[in-house]
């Protein structure tokens, strides 16, 4: 029994360092990324770059699609599953291999002491949902950063710029406008229409399910079937691909905004399951082995039985081994 609860305590990983990494790293880093996705989205902080566009250009001339509220795939309708699919995936999949693994195989923490110790379901849960929400913000911030960047204009872009052509001097379909003042619609309309590139839904929308996929396909342990994971997996990466159609559908994204977005999603999603939790494997050291039982010879039990003389019976192989005698020569030895 003492000798269990040594190897146990061997187990044990010993870390002073979690609470001030989490408190004064990890925290502050989390609101600095919340805060530029914050004034990305919705402040005038950066700019929008003003592109130019050629008259009666027919790749910027579609119908405008209405507001984005009145979408198919909206922005309330995909934020909320954006955050709430991974969430109850990881939630569900963390407490049932909770409940399902052997306490022996937990990993465990003490952060101070020998008192304090981190549940390993509340810490895995922290970890994975704490890693996806750096994740999101993250991907917001790089779809936002590069709309200001680029200024790419929505298929729409004419529609809602309303250019006055023959004040612009527009004769022909080659002549380029790069004048600020070429529009005469709604200026936030305008604003939005300039930021196409990449489409942020698809990449938000590409980076949940990546990460759930991943999730899924790491972690879950599912028995008797084999068409479980597979099907969640297809379905999540569907719904994905879903909103990135409905936004080409829809005039509110090009094909190239959507296949951007898609990559730069998918990408911060492999890179954080990959680098930063380790494919979420959990973190326990390896516990040193038991040493063999030393056990007292066991004494050999007589048997009462009488002796029988077996008849030797000389093998061929030493008959060829042995020395061979020539007929007339007396074989004495070799020396």
């Amino acid at each position: 029994m003492d000798r269990r609860r040594i190897v146990g305590r061997e187990g044990v990983k010993t870390s002073k360092y979690i609470v001030p990494c989490f408190l004064f790293v990890e925290l502050v880093i989390m609101a600095g990324t919340v805060l530029l996705a914050y004034y990305f989205e919705y402040t005038d902080t950066f700019p929008v770059h003003v592109q130019g566009f050629f008259c009666f250009d027919k790749a910027f001339s579609k119908p405008y699609p209405g507001p984005e509220d009145d979408s198919k795939a909206p922005p309330v309708l995909v934020y909320s599953l954006v955050t709430a699919i991974p969430t109850v995936t990881i939630l569900l999949g963390e407490l049932a291999s909770f409940l399902t693994k052997p306490e022996a195989t937990q990993e465990k923490t003490i952060v101070t002491a020998d008192c304090c110790y981190f549940n390993p379901l509340l810490r895995r849960i922290v970890r994975f949902l704490g890693v996806y929400s750096f994740g999101l913000f993250t991907t917001t911030i790089f779809a936002n950063a590069g709309q200001v960047v680029t200024g790419n204009q929505t298929p729409h872009f004419l529609s809602t710029c309303r250019p006055n052509y023959t004040a612009l001097g527009c004769h022909s379909a080659l002549q380029y406008i790069t004048e600020r003042r070429a529009c005469t619609g709604n200026p936030y309309l305008i604003t939005s229409a300039r930021k196409s590139f990449p489409s942020k839904d698809a990449a938000l929308s590409m980076y949940s399910a990546v990460y759930t996929v991943m999730y899924i396909t790491l972690v879950w342990r599912t028995k008797g079937t084999r068409l479980t994971k597979p099907t969640l997996c297809l379905t999540f990466l569907s719904l994905a691909v879903l909103v990135g159609i409905v936004r080409v559908a829809e005039y509110r994204n090009h094909w190239s905004d959507v296949l951007a977005g898609y990559l730069t999603g998918g990408a911060i999603a492999a890179f954080l399951v990959t680098c930063v939790i380790n494919n979420f494997k959990q973190t326990q050291s390896q516990l040193p082995p038991l040493p063999p039982a030393v056990h007292p010879p066991r004494p050999e039990p007589s048997l009462n039985m009488p002796m029988v003389a077996m008849h030797c019976v000389e093998s061929p192989l030493e008959k060829l081994s042995g020395p061979q005698q020539v007929p007339g020569v007396l074989y004495t030895g070799i020396t």
